[in-house]
């Protein structure tokens, strides 16, 4: 007899039922990072059914420390994330169906990617994406769940559409911008405080124990042993544009879409061409090795160097410049490179 959930069917809440159930749901995360990563691993070893993960960046050393899926070896061949967390996660539990995809993530790819979708987690690192997460789930009436981290900082914050205020209502009440693991830094421990609790709120909605949801907003500080757990019921707006009663969804416009943005606390800008791109990798490394650039290559992703950027191409047309927070400056060596 198969034992591998036995512990988790022993639980009462969950049992044998919820184990049934949690089989037949499929859950989507955006962003593989230290928070995707380990919602990613904690969901396949429960039995989750079907598991997409979504993500447009590649692992870096600097990622090791915290993002529990990676390897030296996924950093040394800079791997797209959601293709190395699909291949360890294969390795961990082979009956869960895991799909990932190595995109930017805009108003346009997920409405395809909620298709079929139980839970939307939160892993991503800005609020233009956040945003969007928000509107799709209230139009498509999936429940989601908003963590970050940053330092020994983290929060987290369920969201059932029709049920509890939406992030659009919160907007005053959560900080929008400020420090980010690449000013200030992060310990794991943060990570693994948010992990638990976001991981337990998934488990909740998937076996379908609403009851037990908590409706509050919880935030906490490690370091400074901070803990605060806020009754956001009170600004729930019946207006709101993204869950009130005339919703418009203001971040599903295509307006809403950003095609170069700085990412998150890095001096890193992408580029994304207005649309889909399949560039070959192979002719443009022939072009900029003639041009005397050392170009880097495998089957996901070209990076070469500039005298005082590093610019890395995606199969999909994506440029990541590192070196510079300048979008101007960006474009200018996207064009000169790559147009």
């Amino acid at each position: 007899m198969n034992e591998r959930y036995s512990r988790q069917e022993l639980f009462e809440p969950i049992g044998i039922a919820g184990q049934k159930k949690l089989k037949k749901k499929h859950v989507l995360i955006v962003g593989a990072g230290a928070l995707g990563a380990g919602s990613a691993e904690m969901l396949v070893r429960a039995g989750i059914g079907k598991l997409t993960i979504v993500d447009r960046d590649y692992v870096e050393w600097s990622n090791l420390q915290r993002q529990q899926l990676y390897t030296e070896k996924d950093a040394e061949q800079r791997i797209p994330k959601a293709v190395a967390a699909k291949s360890r996660l294969m390795l961990v539990n082979s009956d869960v169906e895991i799909i990932s995809h190595t995109m930017d993530v805009s108003v346009k790819e997920m409405t395809t990617l909620v298709n079929g979708v139980d839970l939307i987690l939160d892993a991503s690192d800005n609020f233009d994406i956040r945003m969007i997460i928000n509107d799709i789930s209230q139009k498509e009436r999936i429940p989601w769940i908003y963590s970050a981290c940053v330092g020994s900082y983290g929060l987290s914050y369920t969201i059932v559409p029709d049920s509890t205020p939406c992030l659009n209502c919160l907007l005053e009440a959560v900080p929008m911008e400020g420090l980010t693991c690449d000013t200030v830094g992060i310990i794991s421990p943060a990570v693994q405080m948010v992990l638990s609790i976001q991981i337990a709120e998934a488990l909740k909605i998937l076996v379908e124990d609403s009851t037990q949801l908590r409706k509050k907003l919880i935030s906490f500080d490690l370091w400074k042993n901070h803990y605060s757990s806020i009754d956001v019921g009170k600004l729930w707006d019946k207006d709101c544009p993204s869950c009130g009663k005339n919703r418009t969804y203001p971040y599903l416009s295509y307006s809403s879409q950003l095609k170069t943005a700085v990412l998150c606390g890095r001096d890193t800008v992408q580029i994304r061409p207005p649309h889909p791109v399949d560039r070959d990798l192979g002719k443009l490394s022939t072009v900029l090795s003639k041009l005397g650039r050392e170009v880097f290559r495998n089957p996901y992703l070209l990076s070469f160097t500039t005298s005082d950027c590093r610019l890395v191409v995606f199969n999909d047309g994506r440029v990541l410049i590192h070196g510079t927070k300048s979008i101007d400056k960006a474009k200018s060596l996207y064009h000169r490179y790559l147009s």
